[in-house]
């Protein structure tokens, strides 16, 4: 199966989210970086089908997005401040969800989950943190925010880089970048996580994952520029096409929630593509 093409020559797309009450896309787009510490802007971009882009939020400084549970915010892994910050749809007011870890920066917040009753997820990898110093001892984690109480999730993968949660929340799917593997982890009604198992030993560098309304799993490679769909026991499905190399993310969008959006392509020629699916995304 392939995507069609919508637009490219965008610098580098990530973070797509559908934002259902609008009837469009959001999405983050990475330059490249600037500065003594070499940090790339970033901008959120809208798409609003069936052809329209403009700018939604400029100098967001954000990479994945997520909707807030109201629908009222996106949650964003923001690499500027090293943060997780939630932007406002009605006005792009920006505030901090979560600022550092025991009072240490942290890397560059990458991707981002957000569970029915607010609690956060997110990746931490060293790709966006530019020349600034490290302070979190080499380790790259996923952490947890909470009643604005963030928690360590796991500081023992290499590179992680898209999460998700299955549809009730059950389920933690997180990518190892430079592991090659994904993983899932047991997520109690408190929202802390339990035992770690691998969901899938994968090929090509597992980047952004949406999941559909059955809790099949749709994982973005970044080398070979396919999507990897994997059953919730972690048998493939299927691979989608879209750009070539560099696929970076994906989201299921559009008034029935049918079609799948995905971002791909070279830096300073991403592109986003489609294609419309029998099977609805979470939430629906």
């Amino acid at each position: 199966m392939s995507a069609t093409k919508i637009q490219s020559g965008f610098s580098f797309l990530e973070g797509p989210v559908w934002i259902a009450d609008g009837g469009y896309l959001l999405m983050s787009d990475m330059a490249a970086g600037t500065g003594p510490n070499n940090v790339q802007p970033s901008t959120i971009r809208r798409f609003t089908p069936p052809s329209t882009f403009d700018t939604f939020v400029a100098d967001a400084g954000s990479n994945g997005l997520a909707l807030s549970p109201d629908a009222q915010q996106i949650i964003a892994a923001t690499h500027d401040q090293r943060s997780v910050s939630a932007y406002r749809l009605s006005d792009q007011t920006r505030r901090t969800v979560a600022a550092d870890y025991q009072g240490r920066a942290f890397n560059s917040p990458n991707d981002v989950t957000v569970r029915s009753d607010g609690v956060v997820y997110f990746t931490d990898p060293t790709f966006q943190r530019g020349n600034r110093p490290d302070q979190m001892s080499g380790r790259t984690s996923v952490f947890r925010v909470s009643g604005g109480q963030v928690s360590l999730v796991d500081d023992r993968l290499r590179q992680p880089n898209g999460i998700a949660l299955s549809p009730d929340g059950s389920t933690l799917y997180v990518g190892a970048y430079s592991d090659n593997k994904i993983y899932k982890y047991v997520v109690r009604p408190d929202g802390s996580t339990g035992a770690r198992s691998v969901f899938v030993n994968y090929l090509g560098g597992p980047d952004g994952v949406t999941i559909d309304c059955a809790g099949n799993v749709y994982w973005a490679s970044g080398s070979d520029g396919l999507i990897h769909a994997f059953s919730p026991a972690g048998a493939q499905l299927g691979t989608i096409r879209s750009g070539g190399a560099g696929t970076t993310n994906v989201a299921f969008g559009g008034p029935d929630r049918q079609t799948l959006y995905i971002t791909s392509g070279r830096t300073n020629d991403s592109g986003l593509y489609s294609v419309r699916l029998n099977v609805p995304g979470y939430p629906y």
